[in-house]
């Protein structure tokens, strides 16, 4: 069955959709991703992971639809490098509200946002209380990307700071679409003197801090594209998917409060 809901007509959608339904909208963004990846890098690896994902899942049972990815997000981060387009956070948010109410209206009772933008997860996450709040919707917010060592034998060495254009990225690309990525325009960006601190930082360090990808003196990347591989990039993939495949899951059988005789007090 076709889980793609822009390529179904709408009176054919209507007999398939119900409140257990979960329909996905994957995010990414149209951004400047350094010499060696192209601007759509994010929206390909959140569109890719979403699809392969609801494929799976519905072949298990769960009701899971897929919307056209949103690109035009919030990346103004990277907007002085020629090729960002990017909506502000106001547009982007009363954008992502108005698809939560077109998603109620459609009849499905779950949204999902599969996010392949870092720039676009705070935004996120207090729209999953605004969409929740106006429309009763299930909202949730997963990455398309799940971090993961590589290979056996391949080492990796970004100091946790590869969060953009980075060993990671260039590798699932790789793996996806190497038609796309120019290695050889790829060099190591990362911001050494970032490593010093025990606080700050980026990947779960307690304090977070404002910047734009200029501002470590790159070319708008931040990691070490050199060491990605095609091989890596494999790992990332099923990583990726399976993680994505199990969440829907649970969201499938989520509920905010304890169901009557479930034990709950």
């Amino acid at each position: 069955m076709n889980r793609t809901i822009a390529e179904l007509a709408g009176p054919s959608l209507a007999h398939r959709i119900g409140r257990q339904s979960i329909v996905v909208l994957p995010t990414g963004a149209l951004e400047h991703h350094g010499p060696h990846l192209p601007l759509g890098t994010d929206a390909l690896l959140a569109e890719a992971v979403a699809s392969a994902a609801i494929e799976r899942a519905a072949a298990g049972g769960i009701d899971v639809w897929q919307l056209p990815t949103l690109t035009y997000t919030k990346s103004d981060e990277h907007s002085w490098a020629p090729g960002t387009v990017w909506l502000d956070a106001e547009t982007l948010f009363r954008t992502v509200v108005h698809i939560g109410r077109s998603v109620e209206l459609m009849g499905a009772g779950t949204l999902v946002f599969v996010n392949g933008h870092g720039g676009n997860v705070a935004l996120l996450q207090v729209a999953l209380r605004e969409i929740r709040r106006r429309s009763g919707l299930k909202t949730f917010l997963m990455p398309s990307l799940v971090r993961a060592d590589p290979p056996a034998g391949e080492g990796l060495d970004e100091n946790g700071l590869g969060i953009h254009g980075g060993a990671a990225e260039t590798s699932l690309v790789l793996h996806l679409r190497p038609e796309l990525v120019d290695l050889s325009r790829a060099e190591r960006w990362v911001p050494e003197h970032l490593a010093s601190f025990q606080h700050i930082g980026f990947n779960g360090r307690p304090v977070s801090f404002g910047w734009l990808s200029d501002d470590f003196g790159t070319p708008g990347v931040i990691g070490d594209p050199t060491q990605a591989t095609p091989a890596y990039g494999e790992v990332l993939w099923e990583a990726s998917v399976r993680q994505a495949v199990e969440s829907l899951r649970e969201i499938a059988r989520f509920e905010h409060s304890p169901t009557a005789g479930s034990g709950g007090s």
